[in-house]
């Protein structure tokens, strides 16, 4: 289930790509997928990470759990790496959702080295947006996992190579990640370094069937975060945030954005997605304020200081 854009604050209507010629973008000679087998050794999503807060996956819902890519002995499509799991669409070859853990007390500096994307075995390449998307244009490969998040424990650099699959890419504008959502990101895994603390984190795209098509691959124009963790007084809590792009691309390529980043309610992420947070919402200040008053209720973040925990 998704959402016209018009209900979607500070979405401007976004012309067409001007599609460059293609070239094929050949993988590095030195990337290497782990086999099916190896892969079949990861533990994932941990949904028992939180001590005292179980915290199941998002459940698609409707329509959206048909569009759920299926993944070979798993019924419900999940695909597990080092630390996070992730669920593909089918129709739009990108990520549903990520699913990461992250142990502020066990995190690990790893360094970035090349960037060796590669495709999931596990699943056909024709399902996966792979290296044709990116080419000989400024779009990013996003990481929807971030490569530093689920870098902690003795699997800490497998961690980090696991994040180089296509199925944790998303087409991301050239300068998206130096905007506010990477501050955003940083803010939490900062925080949650500084405090040894344990958190989860939820990402992934807003589907709108208006999205550009470039290259047989619709461009999402929004994305979505939610993260669990316990409260300083030793209470569940959970937030939700959005980014949006602001201004478009013209008629001769790329241009960089006003990206606006809002918190909002999951209860609205819900909505927005066709996602089940299950009993998250019940630990979202903002979903319940919402439920009380009946007003929907958003706060642009220009910086730390404007996130509600």
């Amino acid at each position: 289930m998704t959402a016209p854009k018009s209900d979607r604050p500070g979405l401007r209507d976004m012309r067409r790509l001007v599609d460059p010629p293609a070239t094929a973008l050949a993988e590095p000679p030195t990337a290497r997928a782990a086999t099916v087998d190896e892969l079949a050794e990861r533990d994932g999503y941990d949904a028992n990470f939180l001590a005292d807060m179980a915290v199941a996956l998002p459940v698609p819902t409707n329509a959206l759990a048909e569009d759920v890519t299926p993944v070979p002995g798993r019924e419900d499509g999940r695909l597990d790496y080092t630390h996070f799991s992730l669920v593909m669409s089918r129709s739009r070859k990108l990520a549903l959702f990520t699913a990461v853990n992250i142990d502020g007390s066990a995190l690990v500096s790893i360094s970035r080295g090349s960037d060796h994307w590669r495709y999931d075995p596990r699943i056909d390449r024709d399902l996966q947006a792979g290296p044709d998307l990116y080419s000989r244009n400024p779009l990013d490969r996003g990481h929807l996992v971030r490569r530093t998040a689920p870098n902690w424990g003795e699997n800490a650099q497998q961690a980090n190579d696991d994040t180089f699959y296509f199925t944790n890419a998303t087409p991301q504008l050239a300068g998206f990640n130096q905007q506010t959502w990477l501050g955003l990101e940083d803010y939490l895994l900062d925080n949650a370094r500084a405090d040894r603390q344990r958190i989860t984190v939820f990402s992934g795209p807003i589907f709108d069937p208006d999205d550009r098509v470039y290259r047989g691959i619709q461009i999402p124009e929004a994305y979505w975060k939610v993260v669990a963790f316990m409260g300083d007084d030793g209470r569940p809590s959970a937030t939700a945030y959005m980014i949006e792009q602001g201004d478009g691309l013209d008629q001769l390529g790329f241009m960089f954005g006003q990206y606006r980043t809002y918190q909002r309610s999951i209860a609205r992420i819900e909505a927005l997605t066709g996602l089940d947070f299950g009993d998250l919402s019940e630990f979202d200040g903002f979903t319940n304020e919402e439920r009380d008053t009946g007003v929907r209720i958003e706060t642009e973040i220009r910086g730390p200081e404007d996130i509600r925990v």
